[in-house]
């Protein structure tokens, strides 16, 4: 005890700001992971405490076991936990029955374990003398964790890997859908629409028949009229559109009428020219 007197009598004003602060950061985003109903918000929590952890690496020298902890943890690991519980579509209103027999049971007690070994770490790393980062850090950050993952703690290290390929596989688990029912051809599909459809062709371009190719514009079918199927609902009601419809009425009439005048004239000129060649 001792020891751990010595240690915390060592500790600066300015590492026992930063820990108390953080430290109440990482408990609230502990618990939120746990308490909060939506997934999405949950897997946020965890992931600020995981950055308040990395934080702690950093501060007490052990740089690469912080930058690994942002960067493998909270950036990737992380953001694929989110990309999961999006993909899925786990929300707070999914059932809550249990589906496996003994879930629960089994749950209480592998938390119980986790904390008597916590406990038990946390016991056995107060009762001894510190080490100090000095010495751990020796032979160098990097070359010191090496030798600890492989050779102390590589069951561990193992088990852990272990439990990320299984949850790798259990998300692709949960996205995968069987499909259950035969997809319909293109035959299929073009008879439905004609059977149930309204529209059996495309709709027709923003523009057509008219002088402008916007979307504003609405199409003009031959006749002149604007047809209202080629422009957007949200334009219609945003009052957006541009209406065209009176003007292209009147080149079409002028466009019929001089094509009427042109049909008049070539029909005179044949029949002069067909009296010409009876005289």
């Amino acid at each position: 005890m001792s020891a751990l007197a010595d240690a915390v009598s060592s500790t600066s004003t300015g590492e026992a700001v930063q820990f108390w602060i953080l430290a109440v950061v990482a408990v609230a985003g502990a618990l939120g992971t746990v308490l909060i109903r939506k997934a999405v918000h949950s897997a946020l929590c965890l992931a600020g405490t995981m950055i308040v952890l990395a934080v702690f690496y950093l501060a007490n020298g052990a740089y690469f076991l912080g930058i690994v902890q942002i960067v493998v943890y909270t950036g990737a690991i992380m953001m694929l936990f989110l990309f999961v519980v999006m993909l899925v579509g786990v929300t707070a209103a999914d059932s809550l029955k249990e589906t496996i027999k003994g879930q629960r049971v089994l749950a209480g007690l592998c938390v119980l374990g986790f904390g008597i070994l916590l406990a038990a770490g946390i016991a056995n790393a107060s009762l001894h003398r510190f080490n100090g980062l000095g010495q751990a850090n020796s032979g160098g950050n990097v070359q010191g964790l090496a030798a600890l993952i492989f050779t102390k703690y590589v069951f561990a290290f193992e088990l852990t890997g272990a439990l990320l390929i299984t949850a790798a596989v259990g998300a692709m688990v949960l996205t995968h859908r069987e499909r259950t029912e035969r997809a319909a051809t293109q035959r299929e599909r073009s008879e439905a629409r004609v059977r149930t459809g309204t529209q059996v062709p495309p709709l027709p371009a923003p523009g057509v028949y008219a002088r402008h190719n916007a979307v504003d514009v609405p199409g003009l079918l031959p006749d002149g009229t604007a047809s209202e199927l080629t422009v957007s609902p949200t334009l219609r009601d945003r009052g957006q559109i541009r209406d065209v419809s009176g003007e292209a009425l009147a080149e079409l009439a002028a466009l019929e009428q001089r094509a009427q005048e042109r049909l008049e004239s070539g029909r005179g000129e044949e029949s002069a020219h067909g009296q010409g060649a009876a005289k």
